[in-house]
């Protein structure tokens, strides 16, 4: 057993390097770890993985850190370079993880530091000094090499010739140990591991082609001294590195949503101290009841209520509302929302994982780690194709070395480098991530990536009613007044008694009522019927006992016209007052939002725990000709299995608590904005905006990406079957191999950029 393999399954691992050993302590790892939820003693923690540049990369980390004590699960996402690890606080330790990853070839660091984005940005930097010089001296190779493709045989001296090959290995030298340094190193790394990864062939065929060159420049005389290839080598390695600096950047412009949700709130913030001056202090000092000032042009660190100002504040990426809302004395604002115009004085009620935004970024972070189902097919078939192209080059390579041993090598060289499956592995993930990206956009949560996949073959929508297609307040109207009774009047008499009472149709009463006019006292409540109290509106005026309640209670005439769900009925020491109408109202954009599904082809149904005369009154509002109501959450899930058994494909669209089973068991589960922490947990999308429209926005863009991974599959696979066979039998050269491979991965990266840019559509 190799000695990385020994340190993974070591019991006892050695001693933390100083660099890291601050990570042990529980303040530190706390900044990028958060407890798990229902079991004891547990965490998860993100890491940014440096050095990943295929899928067997991923296999490598994951291998790495699930073998150490401790973790119980990792996922590791190689589009996004991000692995996420759950363990036990008392068996392992972060500084043992990057010890690990250190092992293997890799570097790491935690996801929500805020130095994490200087050793990426010195990378980049790096990798385009390797770019500059490749292709520097690209061009004075060919310059060299041009001689030998536009002179007749002969024309040439032998010393000319000999000078022009000795100039041209001069300048690949820089190009061998400096430009290409990162492909060899990760090609070692992945041979030190006993795995084939995409760097590789690559690494395999760079050096093949600038052996046998440079013993073709030695020894001109010799059985390969016929053909150099330093021009097509530095051409390959140029193509080469400007495919992955612009897939780097495109891939950074598709997941830039959640970088830039995740990475949202300000390092510093000022808070109001004893003597009431103001400090500037990191913001994660920041403790519930303490009071900051956030200037216009800052980001809201904390969840609180504003104290003092007026101000318009952005929500976008938070909860999808694109108009600014109006903040004042008394409002409520979440962190991460960006202060637009000027300065509010805050109360901090929640900071830290306890925000709103932190149960955003966690949902956020999850998915950026899953694996959609192509990309793990992918990722299990890639070494095993790796190690088919080694083979056939070796093949390639001994077919033609009888007939011409130079041709052999360049054949040998072309197959290695043209037959990367790097096109096939980055088709799912940079399109999952791209949907992922343009949806946060747009105020919508993708929770698993997988569920993605499965949203494009829905076939049926099933909606809960209260909360999700109705508002969450009561609609009252007057129904009748007895004769001489203002309806104004009975509002305010009703509202007197109702403000004594915590049920929802009183306080719903209460709320249409506005301010109080009457008081109330002597307020009893009868359960099951209503309340009755001693009405007086001043000092000189006779008292009045009232009842507010059910027909039977409060004496209600036979025969009246039942107009709404439900009726609460005022009556006075004469009989019977007035009647109320309290109805569920729909939501604005609910009538939309059913057509626009009904468009896609999609089946809408309705399901609820209410009366079904009352479900099927809203569901024929809301155009939905399936309604069915009275039904537990014990009925609900039957409901639904039974719609799977008959081979739909089905999503649940629900708000309330007792969604939590039903949620979990459909095809594809979204919780609207609103939604209990169990509906969110069971759920694969949250909707933070609450708009039902982007239920049908959603369902159209994960059409939309199935599409364009289908694209991204056809062309990885249309192009090595095309390539393939061209490199086999000589007909593609060393440089035109680069070229293809650099290609196949840009145009897939570009194919799901399109997605990212779709957004703005939706």
């Amino acid at each position: 057993m190799h000695s990385a393999t020994y340190f993974l399954r070591s019991e006892a691992p050695a001693a933390p390097a100083a660099r890291w050993a601050a990570l042990d302590e529980p303040g530190e790892w706390e900044e990028f770890s958060r407890p798990v939820a229902d079991r004891e003693g547990c965490w998860e923690s993100y890491l940014a993985i440096e050095g990943m540049r295929c899928a067997a990369c991923s296999l490598t980390v994951e291998h790495a850190l699930a073998g150490l004590v401790g973790v119980e699960s990792v996922q590791v996402n190689g589009a996004a370079a991000t692995a996420r690890l759950v363990w036990q606080a008392g068996r392992t330790r972060p500084s043992a993880w990057l010890e690990a990853l250190q092992a293997c070839g890799y570097g790491g660091v935690p996801a929500g530091d805020m130095l994490a984005a200087a050793p990426r940005v010195q990378a980049q930097r790096l990798m385009l000094w390797r770019w500059l010089v490749a292709g520097f001296c690209m061009m004075q190779v060919m310059m060299y090499a041009l001689p030998a493709y536009v002179t007749a045989p002969g024309d040439i001296s032998p010393d000319a010739q000999s000078l022009l090959r000795w100039a041209s290995w001069v300048l690949t030298l820089p190009v061998v140990l400096f430009s290409c340094r990162p492909l060899f190193a990760s090609a070692l790394r992945d041979l030190r591991n006993r795995r084939v990864g995409m760097d590789v062939p690559v690494a395999l065929g760079i050096l093949i082609a600038f052996g046998a060159s440079s013993v073709a420049t030695f020894d001109p005389a010799g059985p390969w001294g016929a053909e150099v290839w330093f021009d097509s080598l530095t051409m390959f390695v140029f193509f080469l590195l400007s495919g992955r600096l612009l897939e780097q950047r495109l891939r950074d412009r598709t997941a830039g949503s959640l970088e830039v949700l995740m990475r949202r709130l300000p390092d510093s913030v000022e808070r109001r101290g004893a003597d009431g001056t103001f400090e500037r202090v990191a913001a994660r000092r920041l403790a519930a009841g303490e009071t900051i000032r956030v200037l216009a042009g800052e980001v809201i660190p904390a969840d609180g209520i504003v104290m003092a100002g007026i101000s318009q504040v952005d929500e976008a990426l938070l909860t999808g509302e694109s108009t600014p809302l109006r903040r004042r004395r008394g409002s409520k604002v979440i962190a991460g929302s960006h202060n637009l115009s000027s300065a509010l004085l805050v109360r901090v009620l929640r900071t830290g994982a306890e925000t709103h935004y932190a149960s955003i970024v966690a949902l956020m972070e999850r998915a950026s780690v899953d694996k959609p189902r192509l990309a793990q097919i992918a990722d299990r078939i890639a070494s095993p194709f790796l190690l088919g192209v080694l083979l056939a080059s070796a093949c390639a390579a001994a077919w033609w070395w009888s007939t011409d041993p130079s041709r052999a090598i360049g054949v040998a060289v072309a197959v290695l480098i043209v037959t990367c499956p790097c096109a096939l592995s980055l088709a799912t993930p940079a399109a999952t991530l791209a949907a992922a990206g343009a949806l946060a956009r747009r105020g919508v949560l993708v929770r698993r990536l997988q569920a993605l996949e499965a949203c494009a073959s829905i076939d049926t929508v099933v909606f809960d009613k209260t909360g999700t297609l109705t508002e969450d307040r009561m609609h009252v109207t007057i129904g009748e007044v007895r004769e001489g009774t203002y309806p104004v009047q009975a509002v305010a008499l009703a509202a007197a008694l109702a403000r004594h009472s915590l049920h929802p149709l009183s306080r719903a009463i209460a709320n249409a009522a506005g301010a109080a006019t009457w008081v109330a006292t002597q307020v009893t409540e009868v359960p099951g019927q209503g309340v009755k109290g001693t009405i007086s509106d001043g000092p000189d005026s006779a008292p009045r006992v009232l009842r507010l309640g059910s027909a039977a209670f409060c004496g209600a005439p036979m025969g009246q016209k039942a107009n709404a769900a439900t009726q609460v009925h005022l009556a006075d020491g004469q009989g019977w007052l007035a009647r109320f109408d309290l109805d569920e109202g729909l939501r604005p954009d609910t009538v939309a939002a059913v057509a626009a599904l009904r468009s896609l082809g999609l089946d809408v149904q309705l399901l609820s725990g209410d009366q079904s005369a009352q479900v099927q009154r809203l569901a024929l509002a809301a155009g939905i000709e399936s309604a069915y109501g009275e039904r537990t959450p014990e009925g609900k899930l039957v409901h639904m299995q039974a719609l799977q058994l008959q081979g739909r494909r089905v999503a649940m669209v629900g708000d309330g608590m007792n969604d939590g089973p039903v949620l979990a068991c459909a095809d594809v589960s979204v919780a609207m904005g609103q939604a209990v922490p169990l509906a969110q947990a069971k759920a694969d999308f949250a909707v933070l905006s609450g708009r039902l429209s982007a239920v049908a926005d959603l369902l159209q863009h994960a059409r939309r990406t199935r599409l364009v991974v289908r694209q991204n599959l056809a062309w990885a696979a249309l192009y090595n079957a095309i390539c393939v066979p061209l490199a086999v039998v000589g007909f593609m050269p060393a440089w035109l191999a680069g070229l293809g491979m650099a290609a196949s991965s840009l145009l897939v990266v570009a194919n799901s950029a399109r997605l990212a840019r779709s957004a703005s559509r939706i």
